[in-house]
């Protein structure tokens, strides 16, 4: 998927409970739209290596 439909089903997944949710991505721009989509929810997105992103509550 393109940006920015990673970060909107990420923030939809941790608004109905998800505690953790891991994203592989290869557009630049993801981990900042990811890590704005975590925050909203009050969640913090790690980096878990290049590409590979993990939400957690």
């Amino acid at each position: 998927m393109r940006c920015p439909w990673p970060a909107i089903r990420l923030a939809r997944a941790l608004r109905d409970g998800a505690t953790v949710v891991e994203i592989e991505a290869d557009d630049p721009k993801a981990g900042g739209e990811l890590a704005s989509a975590a925050v909203a929810v009050g969640a913090r997105l790690v980096v878990v290596s290049e590409g590979r992103f993990r939400a957690e509550r």
